[in-house]
């Protein structure tokens, strides 16, 4: 009985209605389709020079202001920044044919300079997180745009070393014609496929959460904070086919970006176009996106400003961890027009 007893606790901690998420206070300052860029001002600003986060396109960015106590946003904001994130929402099947061409230069590009407009700044800093960091990466190489700094969070670059099974690569090079019909048909790839695809690359990894969960179920503050993060890990979005073909064919099989082959309406992304100030960070115990795969960037730009930082964690923990770590807080600080300054 007792048994059974935790189990159906344990059942009803995982099932447990939709957490708040998302409560650091917002306002929206620019619309387009299903995106929206959102304005988190400073508590006290101290620093001239904004924040623009760019999330992934495959998990909604509310990870990055999950709880007041493991808000990335927040943290931000505490320490002086006025902070813009660029959501991209949740796309539909009308927005099938959406490409990378139009994420970066018709979303990214117009979010940027929406923001410099609602700063009034002349340039800014933009974060870029895991595949969100890819994104902001293509996107730096081909604007005209002031990037003063460049931060890459766990953001993959170099796709040769992406934990996809070697049989996976052999079978999409073959049956290439015939995934993208595939593609096509369906329109979008819906978020219980993409979830599954995750589950796959990251196995046995998926079903730590749950192992975390039964040490915890005595600490209410504790399962609350686990109940935010997976619903959010199970929380995905759809993937439209326009944007997932490129993804799969030019940019994890031909590995285009980094080879500086990806072409972008019209222009060639060139990572040596890169000049801002860069900072990459990768996680040592991430099995979605590893090391080797975020390291790269740092000899493929031109950039004369460059760290290149590993730290301990997974994928998603600089996302939670509520504050800013010391380097990146020094770093930001360092890197940022103060407003004493101006």
């Amino acid at each position: 009985m007792i048994r059974r007893n935790n189990l159906t606790n344990f059942s009803n901690i995982i099932n447990k209605n939709k957490p708040k998420v998302g409560q650091t206070p917002k306002t929206a300052i620019w619309r387009k389709n299903k995106a929206t860029v959102w304005f988190y001002p400073a508590r006290e600003q101290k620093y001239q020079t904004p924040l623009f986060l760019i999330y992934s396109l495959v998990s909604k960015s509310y990870i990055l202001d999950l709880s007041p106590e493991t808000s990335m946003i927040q943290a931000f904001t505490t320490h002086g920044y006025n902070v813009y994130l660029l959501d991209f929402g949740v796309p539909g099947y009308e927005d099938k044919d959406l490409t990378l061409d139009d994420y970066v230069t018709k979303y990214i590009e117009k979010g940027v300079e929406c923001s410099l407009a609602h700063s009034n700044t002349k340039d800014l800093t933009i974060i870029g997180y895991c595949l969100g960091g890819t994104l902001a990466t293509m996107y730096a190489a081909i604007t005209s745009q002031r990037i003063k700094n460049l931060i890459l969070l766990v953001a993959p670059i170099d796709f040769s070393h992406i934990p996809l099974p070697v049989n996976w690569k052999q079978m999409l090079k073959n049956e290439r014609p015939a995934i993208e019909n595939l593609i096509d048909q369906y329109g979008i790839i819906p978020p219980n496929v993409i979830d599954k695809g995750i589950k796959v690359i990251t196995s046995p990894i998926s079903i730590t959460p749950y192992l975390a969960l039964s040490d915890k179920r005595g600490d209410s503050h504790s399962v609350e904070k686990w109940q935010a993060f997976n619903h959010w890990a199970r929380d995905h979005i759809p993937f439209v086919g326009g944007t997932i073909k490129q993804l799969i064919f030019d940019i994890a099989l031909d590995n285009k970006l980094a080879k500086n082959r990806l072409i972008l309406n019209g222009k060639r992304v060139n990572l040596r176009n890169i000049k801002s100030n860069l900072l990459v960070v990768s996680a040592n115990n991430d099995d979605l996106v590893p090391e080797k795969s975020t390291s790269p960037i740092i000899r493929l730009v031109s950039s004369k400003d460059k760290t290149y930082k590993s730290i301990n964690g997974g994928h998603a923990s600089l996302a939670v961890k509520g504050y800013l770590p010391d380097f990146l807080k020094k770093w930001l600080a360092e890197h940022s027009h103060s407003i004493n300054t101006e």
